[in-house]
């Protein structure tokens, strides 16, 4: 497969915030800029593939500031890291105030996107080229963040087997819970 590069799928988004997108606290609902991210990564990945893709994990995402109504919000979406069927998207949302023109970075997400052929299946995709130093550095940090993600995941795994709910019962007195059993 022909490598493809990072710019041949880099996506933006853009998309007005309106009144009906608002929650009971008057600010864009987190459900509705989760729904924008999965629509911006899966363009992203579609592009890079050639082909449809499904999200299979989402990391990171991380609501550092509220968006408003009326802000015009802006999602930068592109392929950090590739495997054989599957693409990390690394997702950055700008949130613009259109009055004052004042931008925050209000969320930063990695989705996991796996490519499928006509039956369902995944298949392969092209590798990456990577263009700049920053590319490079975004593939790196995803190979980390999987590395870690894994050692995080398997050390979990490890403690739940080890846990017994009569030895560690005890743990719940420090916490903001009642047991009525």
């Amino acid at each position: 497969m022909t490598p493809r590069k990072v710019s041949h799928s880099r996506t933006t988004l853009t998309e007005l915030m309106i009144p009906s997108y608002a929650n009971f606290g008057g600010k864009i609902h987190g459900g509705i800029l989760l729904s924008l991210m999965d629509k911006v990564a899966y363009a992203c990945a579609s592009r890079h593939a050639g082909t449809y893709c499904v999200t299979v994990t989402v990391d990171n995402v991380n609501f550092l500031q509220a968006v408003d109504v009326g802000d015009l919000v802006s999602l930068h979406a592109s392929v950090n890291f590739v495997g054989r069927t599957s693409m990390v998207v690394g997702i950055k949302v700008i949130a613009e105030n259109v009055h004052t023109g004042l931008q925050k970075h209000t969320n930063t997400s990695y989705f996991t996107m796996v490519a499928k052929d006509e039956a369902g299946n995944p298949t392969p995709v092209p590798p990456l080229l990577l263009e700049t130093p920053e590319d490079a550095r975004r593939f790196l940090e995803a190979i980390k963040r999987r590395e870690i993600k894994e050692e995080s995941s398997d050390a979990f795994d490890n403690e739940k087997n080890r846990m017994t709910l009569e030895s560690d019962l005890e743990k719940l007195n420090s916490y903001r819970c009642v047991v009525g059993y």
